[in-house]
């Protein structure tokens, strides 16, 4: 073998070595990646969660086209976690919470199953329920402390991930003061669940977001207003100290 094969050939070997060490490193950050995806999800290999469906609160019996938008976001999740989602009306709903990851979708004036989660596990959480247009329609008391939409304008939507112990599977809330706001949520959560993380590992929060403009950004401008998970879990006043109106 003369020289210049000699080189050849180690030049080859050197470059298969370096593409399997290459292939092998991104391999094991994917992997990596996705084990902590499924974990924050609660969502391993194969397994089945709940995807929660409320109903339009206008009474016709349909799922709001923008619930069905955030549906869809929470599916391609679901989907990178190579889990399934079984799809259910929030009125069928008749089961506990831990044993299987679930997605809530929806205010609790179209969504009972919605209303069992805030009275249970966020008891600082009130939402007016009132189907009469009026400017306290829809608004969020937390705490002390209340939260008036300005539609179109700029909304607020409540996310959460809760759990009941340490080895149960979580369950996430998107509660919002309008159908678009609940797919903000979605997204919000799809886009920065990375960050999430790193903050709150795979532990409980609720968070407060204000979705900017909705009528011309659509669900795209998301601002987390504040951390509200101590003040939702605590037991509601007697009364709200601060009125707040959602401004852009």
């Amino acid at each position: 073998m003369t020289d210049d094969v000699r080189n050849i050939v180690l030049g080859v070997i050197a470059a298969a070595i370096s593409a399997a060490i290459g292939w092998l490193a991104r391999t094991y950050l994917w992997r990596r990646r996705l084990r902590r995806k499924q974990a924050f999800f609660g969502l391993p290999g194969n397994s089945e969660c709940l995807l929660v469906v409320n109903r339009d609160a206008g009474g016709n019996g349909a799922v709001h086209r923008y619930d069905v938008f955030a549906l869809l976001e929470l599916s391609a999740l679901i989907k990178d976690c190579r889990a399934h989602a079984q799809i259910i009306s929030h009125d069928v709903a008749q089961q506990g919470f831990g044993e299987r990851t679930e997605f809530c979708v929806g205010g609790p004036g179209s969504n009972r199953r919605m209303a069992a989660h805030l009275h249970s596990l966020l008891p600082g959480v009130r939402v007016n329920t009132d189907p009469e247009p009026g400017p306290e329609r829809g608004a969020f008391q937390i705490g002390s402390e209340r939260y008036l939409a300005d539609k179109g304008v700029s909304e607020y939507v409540l996310l959460a991930r809760l759990t009941a112990g340490q080895d149960t599977r979580p369950v996430f809330l998107f509660c919002g003061q309008q159908a678009i706001t609940n797919q903000a949520a979605s997204r919000y959560l799809s886009r920065n669940y990375e960050k999430l993380h790193r903050k709150h590992g795979n532990g409980t929060f609720c968070l407060l977001l204000k979705v900017v403009n909705s009528q011309a950004y659509g669900p795209d401008v998301v601002e987390q207003v504040a951390d509200v998970t101590r003040a939702a879990q605590a037991p509601l006043p007697a009364a709200p100290r601060t009125s707040h109106r959602a401004t852009g």
